[in-house]
């Protein structure tokens, strides 16, 4: 429940989100703002820019269907670096501009930080990034996503490590953020529940590039196979190193390694390597004039934020209501909503439904294909 200085929020919410601006025929047109909270900066920055043009590309196509409930959508843009704190000052921004409606925070420390707030002052919020378990565990009414949260992700994994390496001495890394540990931790946990404990749990730095200490180690630990949480660039140094000592152990990661900069580190290094992640995303087509074409990081993330945003667009319509409480009631009935991910439903905390005709999480593996080059499209793996 909301506090009552939060429902007297909410109420004013429900007046001031349909804001009302003159248009050059002199019309009044009734908006309903959505704000974007997005690493426009900092180390995740290409990330950022992929939600930023897939919430874009989202708005201008929903408003030439219509828009909602008879009002134009207008996104209200911010940049929050990826950090918790500035997150949270953005959360405070949007509440003071009367922007109810979010998409984001995208990673996993400034959502933490922001949705709290963004609860109390009755906005809703929709993350294409965070993977999180806690974000959702922690009973908050406003908060939803367009991903699968680490849990099922370190599920998956644990279930392959133990089923594919039966009797292996299994070693696990992670980069030491909140992202990589989470994961780190479900698998071991999963490991230990099969009576297959790891036999080495370690750390690197993020962007660390002289990481020999510790492959040294994980040889001395004889690790048959490792578990990575954390990004592409610190899986790729980590292969490559172990590659160097003599250390043939396969590596298996997340959703983390879905990023370039891992085949072009790893190199022929990255074959063989196992990752979890949700089904193939959609790459949005390039808008029309476009002045550049999008990254291969925006691109995996683009149709994440687009979701986003038909979540919230399709909220407003079934509530009748751009009002955050009568929005996140809307999408906690479970019912499916059309989006360009495919049909999503929520459950009572703001995670996805199962649904066994879409699995939400997959193992795909990186081949070498015929013309040389590292890929995983199209290889599955059986769990």
């Amino acid at each position: 429940m909301l506090s009552p200085r939060a429902q007297v929020i909410s109420r004013a919410f429900a007046f001031g989100l349909a804001a009302w601006s003159v248009t050059m025929a002199g019309r009044a047109e009734a908006q309903v703002r959505i704000g974007v909270s997005a690493p426009l900066s900092g180390p995740d920055a290409a990330f950022g820019q992929g939600v930023r043009l897939g919430a874009e590309q989202a708005v201008a196509d929903l408003n030439k269907a219509g828009g909602v409930n008879g009002q134009r959508l207008v996104l209200v843009v911010a940049d929050d670096a990826g950090e918790g704190k500035q997150a949270l000052a953005v959360a405070r921004r949007f509440a003071t501009d009367r922007v109810g409606l979010v998409v984001g925070p995208f990673g996993a420390g400034a959502a933490g930080l922001a949705m709290p707030a963004y609860a109390e002052a009755g906005i809703v919020a929709v993350t294409p990034g965070s993977t999180d378990p806690g974000l959702t565990g922690k009973g908050l009414w406003n908060v939803f996503r367009t991903v699968p949260s680490e849990s099922e992700q370190g599920t998956v994994a644990g279930a392959y490590l133990v089923g594919h390496h039966s009797g292996q001495r299994i070693g696990i890394v992670h980069d030491k953020s909140l992202f990589g540990r989470g994961l780190a931790e479900i698998v071991s946990r999963a490991l230990k529940a099969a009576g297959q404990p790891e036999v080495a749990f370690e750390t690197l730095n993020r962007g660390e590039r002289d990481v020999s200490t510790l492959v040294a180690r994980l040889k001395r630990a004889r690790v048959e196979v490792v578990y990575f949480g954390g990004l592409a660039p610190d899986a790729a140094v980590l292969l490559r190193a172990l590659r160097d000592a003599g250390v043939s152990a396969p590596l298996v990661g997340s959703d983390g390694l879905l990023d370039p900069a891992f085949p072009q580190g790893a190199g022929l290094a990255a074959e063989g390597t196992v990752m979890t992640l949700a089904p193939e995303p959609r790459r949005l087509p390039e808008p029309k004039g476009a002045k550049a074409p999008r990254t291969a990081e925006a691109n995996a993330v683009a149709a994440q934020a687009y979701a986003s945003v038909e979540v919230l667009r399709q909220g407003v319509e079934g509530a009748g209501s751009a009002d955050g409480q009568a929005v996140a009631a809307f999408l906690h009935q479970g019912r499916p909503i059309r989006t360009i991910l495919g049909d999503l439903a929520y459950d009572a905390k703001g995670d996805l439904k199962a649904d066994p005709r879409r699995p939400t999480t997959l193992l795909q593996v990186w081949k070498r294909t015929p013309d040389g080059r590292i890929d995983y499209a199209g290889n599955t793996v059986t769990p």
